[in-house]
């Protein structure tokens, strides 16, 4: 096995959380890499083709995720809003009621940010490694090590002071050893593509999903199936063999009924699996926390589903029993109920910013308070508590 390198902070997936974390850790001075199995960042939102970065307010005017959520948010419309146009909330000066009118959300494209974030990231000089997946982990006295990744030599050796699980299965804290859950009610076959109609790209949306302006939507196409979690080789299979037929079928079905049918111009290149494995934290977040202050609040976040609940979430459902491995995005540590909310994109980012954080001050010291963390996140610009927001 080769060793590649040493780092400070290494972030494990190249989704919105991977992405916010190796920002944050980069930022706080640490040497940063970021592994990606994809040959392009974005993860679901890009090569899973989830172009619809969802609301950071609460649905009743109020935004109540900042920070990289929204950089991330500025930074996915850069080139315009592919669908909703969220105007009113970048504008400083944006109407109030029409903030309570429309959410702070939208739908982007997803080869101008996977290049955008590339570049964002290179600027602030993390090192990021494509074509490149955790395949194990040394540890030593409950502490992360090194990490060991499957690319086209076969398998490198990266060593580090502190860590990021942002996979989205939990991937290095299962090579650590550590015990996560998998989603019981397994996911649903989806078969997103992008068509080219009347000479515009158009987002074709096959399977349940929140729907947006600019994009078509069959939640309930025939063929499709429950799918089964996706922590395998025969279950990821099975899914994407189910999906492509999904896809296949509407497509071969349109362009024999639909006037208005020209192309296929783009389809999802990883399977769109929104929940697969989680840890079990010091800190276990649930609905039931709607409202309420978290002393160990690391960033708030919204219901994207609804309008009104708003969360403040707590530090502990960051970090599991490896003392310098923390946890981002849909691998976070929370029940099934809650999943469904801390699995969407301004979340993903909000907890990536917070784990990237913590990691990078592990790498300076020991394992962070929590007191720590929220400081580092405040001098980010981050707001953590309710009370902070207008």
């Amino acid at each position: 096995m080769t060793d590649v390198d040493r780092y400070d902070v290494l972030v494990a997936g190249g989704g919105f959380a991977g992405i916010s974390a190796a920002l944050a850790a980069a930022r706080c001075g640490a040497r940063t890499v970021l592994l990606e199995k994809q040959c392009v960042l974005g993860g679901l939102a890009t090569s899973g083709l989830i172009t619809i970065y969802l609301p950071l307010c609460d649905g009743m005017g109020t935004q109540v995720s900042y920070g990289i959520a929204e950089e991330l948010f500025r930074l996915s419309v850069k080139h315009g809003f592919q669908a909703k146009d969220a105007g009113a909330w970048l504008d400083p000066d944006g109407d109030r009621e029409e903030r309570k009118r429309i959410r702070f959300e939208t739908q982007f494209n997803p080869v101008w940010f996977s290049l955008e974030a590339e570049a964002l990231l290179k600027k602030e000089g993390v090192t990021v490694l494509y074509d490149a997946r955790v395949n194990g982990a040394e540890t030593a006295d409950g502490r992360l090590k090194a990490v060991d990744a499957a690319c086209e030599e076969g398998r490198v050796r990266i060593a580090c002071r502190a860590a990021v699980d942002a996979t989205g299965s939990a991937a290095l804290y299962r090579a650590c050893g550590e015990k996560t859950i998998a989603y019981q009610a397994g996911n649903c076959v989806a078969g997103w593509y992008y068509g080219l109609e009347k000479g515009a790209l158009k987002l074709r949306i096959l399977g349940g999903a929140p729907g947006l302006e600019g994009t078509d939507r069959n939640d309930n196409p025939a063929g499709a199936r429950t799918a089964l979690v996706g922590d395998c080789l025969r279950d990821v299979n099975r899914f994407l063999h189910e999906s492509h037929d999904l896809t296949l079928g509407e497509l071969t079905a349109r362009a024999g009924s639909d006037p208005d049918f020209e192309e296929p111009a783009l389809m999802c290149t990883m399977p769109q699996l929104r929940m697969i494995r989680r840890i079990k934290g010091a800190h276990v977040m649930s609905e039931s926390e709607n409202g309420c202050r978290s002393e160990d609040s690391v960033g708030m976040v919204s219901d994207w589903r609804r309008r009104g609940p708003r969360f403040e979430v707590p530090y502990g459902t960051l970090c599991g029993e490896t003392g310098n491995l923390f946890a981002a995005g849909r691998v976070v540590s929370c029940d099934e109920g809650m999943w469904d909310i801390l699995r969407v994109i301004p979340c993903c980012a909000v907890t990536g910013q917070a784990a990237g954080t913590a990691a990078a001050l592990v790498a300076s010291g020991g394992r962070p308070a929590a007191k720590d963390v929220q400081r580092a996140l405040h001098a980010a610009g981050q707001k953590l508590h309710f009370d902070e927001l207008a």
